[in-house]
């Protein structure tokens, strides 16, 4: 089966890609083609994350471990687009290039059969030009996670004055 992608850069011109790909191909070869119809090289961290239809990001699936053995992670040339895609879970967040956080919504939109002589991945259509510098980001705790259980905030970031800080302290 093919599945057809939407990948849409989270910004707010419309900047977006369709993109054909096998069932069966991994979220490497996934990973490929939008850089590829984004213009990147490749060369960059990237990681898509599981999500759910309110675009809550979930399960990381990374392109290099970086765990050193620490933690289990999944990896990108081991997850088979099937595996984490379909009717039900459509959705996923591909974030490439850590410094610069290149963000991507990635929603597949048909499942259909493969046509004869097409080669996959398929770029089907292009609209939009990528901006020159990704788009600002703005990571913002929401008011309750800086609560404590009485709804008092934990610590008063205007004086930190008043707390024992030594910075010689090794």
């Amino acid at each position: 089966m093919i599945y057809k992608f939407r990948i849409v850069l989270d910004t707010l011109d419309d900047v977006f890609r369709d993109i054909e790909i096998e069932d069966d191909s991994t979220l490497e070869d996934l990973h490929n083609s939008i850089t590829q119809a984004f213009g990147f090289d490749g060369t960059e961290m990237a990681s898509f994350y599981l999500s759910d239809a309110e675009w809550n990001q979930g399960e990381e699936i990374v392109l290099f471990d970086m765990s050193e053995g620490m933690n289990p992670v999944r990896m990108m040339n081991e997850t088979t687009l099937d595996t984490v895609v379909d009717k039900d879970n459509t959705q996923l967040i591909y974030v490439y290039d850590f410094f610069s956080m290149w963000t991507f919504y990635v929603e597949l939109a048909d499942v259909t059969k493969a046509e004869d002589g097409r080669d996959y991945p398929n770029l089907m259509f292009a609209h939009g030009q990528l901006p020159d510098s990704p788009p600002e980001k703005n990571f913002e705790a929401e008011e309750d996670e800086l609560e404590d259980e009485y709804g008092e905030d934990d610590v008063d970031f205007e004086n930190l004055d008043d707390y024992d800080f030594d910075p010689n302290w090794n």
